[in-house]
C-alpha cells in the first residue's frame, strides 16, 4: 500500500513539473513574447537594423521576430503592421534627436558655443542610433498619413532650435547677417548625411566630425572685419 502511495506522489510531482513546460509550449503556440524589459523598444531596434541593412520592402515581420526569438504572432501584441513599426521608428528617432538638440541648446552660453553643442549632440545621437537614423532619413516620405503630422512637428521643432541659435548669434553680432533658415538647413544637411557614411570604428568619432563641420560653419558665419 505504501509503495502505491509513494508512486502516486511521484506521479503527481512529475505532473506538476510537466505543467509549466506545457504552459510554456502553449505560450509559444499562442505567440506570446518572451520576457523582455521593453519588448516594444526591442522590436523597433531590431526592425531598424533590418530596414537599414536591406530596406523596408525587403524586410518582413517574420525576420524581425526571428531576430528576437519571437514568433511572428508575438509582434502583433505591440504593433499591428510593418508600416506601424516603420512609422514608430521615425517618430521615436525624431523625438530623441529633438530632445538631444534641445538639451544642448538650453545651456547658458554664447551662440557660437550653443551651436557647437547642438551640432555635437546631433552627430552623437546619429552615431548612437545609426540604424534608426538611416531608416528615418530615407523613409520619411513613406510614412502613413496618421503619423506624418507628428514627424513633421518634431522635425520642424528640431530645426527651430537651430534657427533660434543662429538668429541669436546674428542679433548679438556673433554671426554676420545671414538667413537662419538657410544656414540651419545647411548645417542639418551636413550632419544628417553622416548616416550614409559614418562608421563608429572609423578614424574619427562623431564628435570629431561635428567639430570639423562646426569649424567650417562658424568661419563662414563670422562677421567681416571692419
Amino acid at each position: 500500500m505504501r509503495k502505491k502511495v509513494v508512486a502516486r506522489a511521484d506521479d503527481a510531482q512529475s505532473e506538476a513539473v510537466a505543467l509549466p513546460a506545457e504552459a510554456a509550449r502553449a505560450d509559444r503556440r499562442l505567440g506570446r513574447p518572451p520576457l523582455l524589459t521593453d519588448p516594444r523598444a526591442e522590436i523597433l531596434q531590431q526592425a531598424a537594423r533590418l530596414f537599414a541593412a536591406q530596406g523596408y520592402a525587403e524586410s518582413s515581420l517574420a525576420q524581425v521576430a526571428a531576430a528576437m526569438n519571437y514568433s511572428k504572432g508575438a509582434i502583433y501584441n505591440y504593433f499591428a503592421s510593418k508600416q506601424e513599426i516603420y512609422d514608430a521608428i521615425i517618430v521615436a528617432t525624431l523625438r530623441g534627436l529633438h530632445e538631444a538638440g534641445l538639451a544642448a541648446a538650453e545651456a547658458e552660453a554664447p551662440p557660437p558655443e550653443r551651436l557647437k553643442r547642438f551640432m555635437i549632440a546631433h552627430a552623437c545621437y546619429l552615431a548612437e542610433n545609426s540604424d534608426a537614423f538611416l531608416t528615418m532619413l530615407v523613409g520619411f516620405s513613406g510614412m502613413s498619413d496618421a503619423q506624418r503630422a507628428d514627424a513633421l512637428r518634431l522635425r520642424d521643432a528640431h530645426e527651430g532650435v537651430l534657427r533660434a541659435i543662429i538668429a541669436s548669434g546674428v542679433a548679438d553680432g556673433s554671426f554676420r547677417g545671414v538667413e537662419p533658415a538657410v544656414v540651419g538647413r545647411a548645417v542639418l544637411s551636413m550632419l544628417s548625411w553622416m548616416a550614409r557614411w559614418f562608421r563608429a570604428d572609423g578614424e574619427k568619432s562623431a564628435q570629431d566630425v561635428a567639430l570639423d563641420y562646426y569649424d567650417l560653419i562658424v568661419r563662414g558665419l563670422r562677421p567681416a572685419e571692419a
